[in-house]
């Protein structure tokens, strides 16, 4: 391929660590005298790099020396610019700007639903247009960087492809293409270009350049993998320059040709007519990319010669055999069997497995807290996975070791980041309670000092106020039970605190209640209210300013392409835009320990390298499709597709085992059950064969399950509080009575040691709830229209609408509640008629019973025509089954009518005769029953009405005498097959012992 030129080619074995050995070479070879290495430019893939690089030299450098001008050229993963070295050199003023990419994203998406309206397809809503929108810049993008022109997809290759493919591909590419006219149109228009394109000019530009007249100072290109056209063709000038090279990162130049040849085509046919990716090239094999990029140099494998020197950290040379045995493609694996064990030979490398991503966690933490030991020893973890690396992180910081994640952190997971969501959310959702809370209980929110704690005793007070189903839309419902609370509380400080917030919320709230609103004035109005909440410390972080970064560029954005859209899809649009946003560490952490992301290890080198999450979906990362071009098409227009990627992560670890030592660790499980061990693991299991038990790591696994591994807790017994006399001197209710007999500890939790349990924030109604909200309408029936016909329902309709704006209760148990209620009303009516009168409704009574006070709410109580009386419980659900009632675990009908009969409700007397369960569930005719736990008619269980009152007491005696003035222990669950309202199960810990028996119990003995 090459034209004779002699071409100044290098490579870095993966063994020698790049970036060390090519500053102990550049050293020497360019440092003529004390200006030599400052006159050279050295074009490396990243900013990363160039910090890597930068280390390497003041390793190196001795005495001290002037560093060579560096700049980004590569690496578009990382979103780098080029620098000022060439942006632009010369000439290359004449290239037109770069076009905004976020005002594109805008932009495209208009487009988009232009060109969807077009077809007849459905138009999805603003949120999911934009998704689309970033999908279809990021196609574009692939294919620019390619060098794909928009035509190419209307060629004779692309067409035959298409009309194999199904209509789904077909409807995507034919929009794509749309979409793209579209966009060009639009660049033409502007007098822009997209910055791929731009890119890949200034590569055409400054190649042509330093061809006709090559610069007088040395130009190094290191460390490229990228296998564009634009930037192999650069590097093919590179090369040819005078004082020119290029050194590429682990190209294995022992591979034998025939394995070279087996790697496939890689963009270089000899039939012109045949595409330039061949399905049959090994695309995931981690040579192939570089291949692909000789291929487009025009130069041989063989015209590389290796780097003359190595890395302060090199590893044995006999590690690069087996790194280039152990990726061998499928085929020529089989000789693994016959390879000698030099050629194997993977000493310093271990394997770790564990049992979930925690214990690797754990593990990987005590492998780097050992090797912190080693005085000077450099550590680096390398994983695709940042929750392990988060993990990692906080495990180290048990022993006080402090690690930053190079790879950084997406904005939204960031504390700026994540109030400005909360406060998306809070407009998105009306003022919904969990988003609202969380922006007055963020970390920024409110100010500093003793004030502080002011704010934040406030926001309790309105999360206790809050709690239970959500309120109606809105700050107004919210604010109302604010300002309640503190009517109950007399906390001025309360009222005072909320008038402050609800001003500083008005103008979210006024955009939430609003139509389509404009993207660019929601992004003012957020930024403001951020500012109002927690003051400029919002903007003061390196998460506050990549957050400051991210709005204004999204703003000017959009008002250049105005952008319209429902509040409700704000959180998820602005979710999306900041995921792609990665905020990292200004500063490091621990000297000697690195954690990267894949991209940010790459030229790195440490003594000891912990490749962590190896796992398939992890490291390699599943091979995606693009979802707009079918990749058939791609790989026809030479374009790689998404397994690329699987040879590119591939060549990450070939480089990750260069070093000395090495760790391959994985979990065999993560948090959504087993998972499979990474292809390039299994690779080495395979190789090493036998040999494999001796490179295992089981210590340091070891280690971490000993340092949380503790002698195991006696088995809990059940519980049985037994309190004096003074602590049991307490009064019981009808309703804690039947807890008292059933779950005596129950009665214990809440009567003696006074808990309670808190309703969750924003919850489905419970039925307690339910039922509170029921008891309460029908008092405000009687009291305001005395049991009138029609009457209740309006009343209904209208607390309802104050209590809760909840799209459970208002769509499915609203309706069920109306049809209750009616039926009530058509049973008063004929009550009424048949001489039945209302004495009460929801009124508290009490009396002395065995020198007891015991008490009652009467939810009803009504004067037969006979004179005796009828005790009601309203019941929202199935009411008490009669045989509950007759085993004295359903006490509250019986024990009401005892304080009934004793005059224990004002203005009530006489003998209770009817005890009546009024249910509005469904019955056998609709909505709404009568039903009484008493043997007549078909029922054959329940109490006899004449033994009513009287079993009543007894049970009731039996519970006092027991627990009340006796010595019985309030045991737990003493029913275990009652139900019920259980708040204290989680107190009494109820599945440490329940269900193991005498056993368990025998075993608490002991």
């Amino acid at each position: 391929m090459s034209d004779g030129t002699r071409l100044s080619l290098y490579s870095i074995a993966a063994h020698r660590g790049f970036a060390d050995a090519l500053v102990a070479g550049l050293i020497p070879r360019y440092n003529e005298d004390r200006f030599g290495l400052a006159r050279m430019t050295l074009l490396l893939p990243s900013r990363r790099a160039i910090r890597t690089v930068t280390e390497a030299f003041v390793r190196l450098s001795g005495d001290g020396l002037l560093l060579p001008r560096m700049a980004v050229i590569g690496d578009i993963d990382l979103d780098e610019t080029l620098g000022p070295l060439l942006d632009p050199i010369g000439g290359g003023a004449d290239i037109p700007p770069a076009a905004d990419p976020t005002r594109r994203w805008l932009t495209l998406a208009t487009m988009l639903r232009q060109a969807m309206e077009a077809e007849g397809l459905t138009v999805p809503g603003k949120a999911a247009l934009l998704r689309q929108a970033r999908e279809i810049a990021r196609t574009m993008d692939r294919l620019l960087v390619e060098d794909i022109d928009p035509d190419d997809l209307m060629g004779e290759r692309v067409i035959g492809i298409v009309g194999d493919l199904s209509k789904h591909w077909e409807r995507n590419l034919r929009l794509f293409m749309i979409v793209q006219r579209m966009w060009l149109a639009e660049l033409q228009a502007r007098g822009e270009i997209d910055a791929p394109a731009r890119r890949n000019a200034l590569f055409e530009h400054v190649a042509r350049r330093w061809a006709e007249t090559p610069p007088n100072h040395p130009v190094v290109a290191a460390g490229i993998t990228s296998a564009s056209p634009a930037i192999a063709r650069l590097l093919r000038t590179i090369a040819g320059l005078p004082a020119g090279a290029v050194i590429l990162p682990d190209l294995d130049l022992s591979l034998d040709d025939a394995v070279w040849n087996a790697l496939g085509s890689a963009g270089h046919s000899e039939n012109p007519d045949d595409p330039p990716l061949s399905p049959g090239d090994a695309v995931t094999h981690p040579q192939y990319h570089l291949k692909l990029l000789l291929n487009r140099m025009g130069v041989n494998r063989g015209e590389v010669r290796p780097w003359h020197r190595r890395g302060l950290g090199a590893a044995a040379p006999e590690r690069s055999k087996a790194i280039s045995n152990l990726f061998l493609p499928p085929e020529e694996s089989a000789s693994w069997v016959d390879l000698p064990a030099n050629r194997r030979r993977l000493a310093g490398v271990r394997v770790m497995e564990t049992a979930h991503p925690e214990e690797e966690a754990q593990a990987i933490a005590v492998l780097i807290r050992e090797a912190l030991e080693v005085p000077e020893q450099r550590i680096a973890l390398v994983t695709p996975d940042r929750g392990l690396a988060g993990r990692v992180i906080a495990h180290l910081a048990r022993w006080n070791v402090i690690a930053d994640d190079s790879a950084g952190r997406p904005l939204p997971q960031t504390v700026a980041g994540r109030l400005f969501l909360h406060l998306a959310e809070v407009m998105g959702t009306r003022a919904a309670p969990i988003p609202l809370l969380s922006a007055l209980s963020h970390p920024l929110a409110g100010t500093q000092g003793d004030e502080r704690r002011k704010w934040l005793a406030n926001v309790r007070q309105f999360d206790l106020a809050l709690r239970g189903p959500r309120l109606d839309a809105g700050l107004g419902p919210l604010g109302d039970a604010a300002l309640e609370r503190a009517r109950k509380r007399s906390d001025d400080g309360l009222a005072q605190w909320w008038y402050d917030v609800a001003e500083m919320l008005a103008p979210l709230a006024a955009m939430g209640d609003a139509g389509e609103v404009d993207l660019a004035e929601v992004l003012d109005c957020l930024a403001a209210t951020a500012e109002k909440l927690c003051g400029t410390r919002i903007w003061g972080e390196a998460d506050g300013r990549a957050l400051a970064s991210f709005v204004e560029e999204l703003r000017e954005a959009a008002r250049a392409e105005p952008a319209a859209l429902d509040p409700a899809e704000i959180p998820a649009m602005l979710r999306d835009a900041m995921d792609q946003q990665s905020v990292r560490p200004p500063w490091g952490g621990h000297p000697r320990i690195a954690i990267y992301g894949l991209i940010e290890a790459r030229m790195s080198r440490a003594d000891l390298v912990i490749c962590g999450g190896l796992t398939e979906g992890s490291w390699p990362a599943s091979a995606s499709s693009d979802p707009l071009v079918a990749p058939a098409v791609l790989r026809g227009l030479g374009v790689p597709g998404g397994d690329f990627r699987i040879g590119l992560a591939a060549h990450d670890l070939a480089a990750a085992l260069g070093a000395p030592e090495v760790v391959l660790s994985y979990a065999v499980r993560d948090v959504g059950g087993p998972v499979i061990a990474s292809r390039f693991v299994l690779r080495v299991k395979a190789m090493l064969g036998d040999q494999f038990e001796s490179h295992r790591e089981t210590e340091a696994v070891k280690l971490a399950r000993a340092l949380d591994d503790t002698d195991p807790a006696p088995p809990y017994p059940r519980p049985e509080p037994r309190p004096d006399a003074e602590q049991r001197k307490v009064d019981i209710s009808a309703t804690a009575l039947d807890r008292l007999r059933s779950d005596p500890y129950q009665f214990y939790a809440s009567k003696i040691l006074k808990l309670s349990s808190l309703d969750a924030i924003d919850e489905e109604p419970t039925p307690a709830w339910k039922g509170t909200v029921v008891h309460d309408i029908l008092e405000l029936w009687e009291k305001r229209h005395k049991c009138a016909p029609g009457t209740l329902q309006p009343l209904a309709l209208d607390e309802l609408g104050k209590l809760s704006g909840h799209p459970f209760m208002r769509g499915l148990w609203q309706p069920r509640l109306m049809a209750g209620l009616e039926w009530i009303e058509q049973e008063q009516a004929g009550l009424v008629e048949a001489g039945r009168e209302v004495l009460l409704v929801e009124q508290s009574g009490g009396m002395m019973f065995n020198g007891v006070k015991v008490t009652a709410k009467a939810d009803r109580i009504d004067r037969l025509p006979d004179g005796t009386l009828a005790i009601i419980d309203y019941k929202t659900g199935t009411p008490p089954s009669a045989s509950m009632v007759e085993q004295g675990f359903a006490l509250q009908l019986g024990t009401t009518g005892l304080i009934a009969e004793n005059d224990g409700f004002e203005g009530v007397s006489g003998t209770p005769t009817h005890f009546e369960y009024w249910s509005l569930s469904r019955g056998k005719e609709g909505f709404g029953y009568r039903v009484e736990p008493i043997p007549e008619g078909r029922r054959k269980s329940g109490i006899p009405r004449e033994d009513f009152l009287h079993e009543s007491a007894r049970f009731l005696g039996e519970a006092i005498d027991a627990w009340i003035t006796g010595e019985e222990p309030f045991t737990a669950r003493l029913n275990p097959d009652l139900g019920g309202y259980n708040d204290f199960d989680q107190l009494m810990r109820l599945d440490e012992w329940q269900g193991r028996g005498d056993l368990g119990a025998k075993e608490a003995g002991e």
